[in-house]
Parts: C-alpha cells; sequence; structure tokens
C-alpha cells in the first residue's frame, strides 16, 4: 500500500478557489468582451429605484439577455430589455448542462453577470457554477460574493451606485 502511494503522482490545486476582487471599469469592459454573456437579474433589484435603473441601462448598453430571476420580471415589463423569467435555482442546473442552448436557443453562456440576488442564495448557485461550470461569473452585488469569478467588494449602496455608473461608462 505504501509503494502505490509513493510512486502515485497527485495533481491538484490546495486551499479554496475564491472569487478576485474587481473594479467597475475593469468589469464593465470584461462583459464587453464577452463572447455570450448572460445578465441574471434578482428581485433585490426592485427595492431601490436608482439600482432598477441602473440594471435596465447595463441591459440595454451591453445588448444583454436578461433572466429574470424572483419577480424582478415585473421590474423588466415595457423597458425595453429582453427578459425572460427562469427560477435561479433551475437556471443554474440548466448552464451547468454542456447541452443546454440558452434561454434563446442560440448556445451555451460564457459568462454570467449577476445583480440583485440575496448574498446566501446566490453564494449557492456560484458554488455549483464554480464547480460544475466552465463559465465566468461577475458579481455585480453591494457585497463582496465569494463564489463568483469576480466580484464588487463590500460597498455602501451609494458607492455601489456610483460603482455601476463606472460599469456602464466602460461597456
Amino acid at each position: 500500500m505504501v509503494d502505490v502511494i509513493k510512486n502515485t503522482q497527485v495533481h491538484c490545486t490546495y486551499g479554496c478557489k475564491t472569487s478576485k476582487a474587481v473594479q467597475p471599469n475593469v468589469a464593465g469592459k470584461m462583459i464587453s468582451k464577452a463572447k455570450r454573456p448572460l445578465f441574471i437579474v434578482g428581485s433585490q433589484v426592485l427595492k431601490d429605484e436608482e439600482l432598477l435603473k441602473r440594471t435596465i441601462e447595463i441591459a440595454k448598453k451591453a445588448n444583454l439577455p436578461v433572466a429574470a430571476t424572483g419577480h424582478s420580471i415585473s421590474g423588466m415589463v415595457d423597458s425595453g430589455v429582453n427578459a425572460k423569467y427562469i427560477n435561479v435555482h433551475a437556471l443554474a442546473t440548466y448552464l451547468c448542462d454542456p447541452n443546454w442552448q440558452g434561454l434563446d436557443g442560440e448556445g451555451q453562456y460564457d459568462t454570467v453577470i449577476m445583480l440583485g440576488h440575496l448574498k446566501y442564495y446566490l453564494n449557492q448557485v456560484l458554488s455549483g457554477l464554480k464547480s460544475f461550470s466552465n463559465l465566468k461569473s461577475i458579481s455585480i452585488e453591494r457585497h463582496y460574493v465569494q463564489n463568483a469569478t469576480m466580484s464588487f467588494g463590500n460597498i455602501s449602496p451609494e458607492v455601489h451606485i456610483e460603482a455601476l455608473d463606472e460599469l456602464i461608462e466602460n461597456l
């Protein structure tokens, strides 16, 4: 038994893989360069009119398809945004399926952008994506989300709006 272990080479990375902090201008440029991005919007955007306004502006300026989760679809109606309702947990399962062709049937996504979710739900969704897909995930939430590929840090609501404005400028 010792000889088997001794002669076996193990190639693994130790430690946790956590998200890298990202500046708004860098996040904006990365979203612009993504080949097939998906903007996943949660119902928390409905709690703040300024946040909803920025959400719609991001989707329009970058021409992003929107996966409206929770009851966020009510904020997207008549906004001119390409939004479709879907449950966030079901969406996470679909995003991990290499055969899923997306909400529009045009193929897999390469990047997801998250805004308007409760942190404890979002972290679970992103944990699955991190473990079972090759998707890049960018959290532009007000709180740092450790299971995203990249995330804003912990910031106040006022600074969050400023960060979203800077992101919009760089789309």
